[in-house]
């Protein structure tokens, strides 16, 4: 499974990532972090506020930061 976090390195883009890496630690999921900072890409991905958190490619959620229990609720139930 891959956890895409999507946003130009803002703060609040850090703390998702943050929670997402938590919320896979924490909770004994796994997951592979990886962070889309290219604009074209973000936008290709239908994303226009950040940041925002997609698994496998799909786009769970925009413009706020997730904590790390629905996170991990998300990946628990999967796409």
């Amino acid at each position: 499974m891959v956890v895409q976090i999507l946003g130009t390195g803002c703060p609040k883009c850090q703390a998702l990532e943050a929670n997402a890496r938590s919320a896979i630690q924490s909770f004994g999921l796994q997951a592979d972090v990886r962070k889309v900072t290219d604009l074209n890409e973000i936008m290709r991905m239908g994303v226009m506020v950040t940041p925002a958190l997609a698994i496998d490619g799909v786009v769970k959620s925009t413009g706020r930061i997730l904590a790390a229990a629905q996170i991990a609720d998300l990946l628990r139930r999967g796409n």
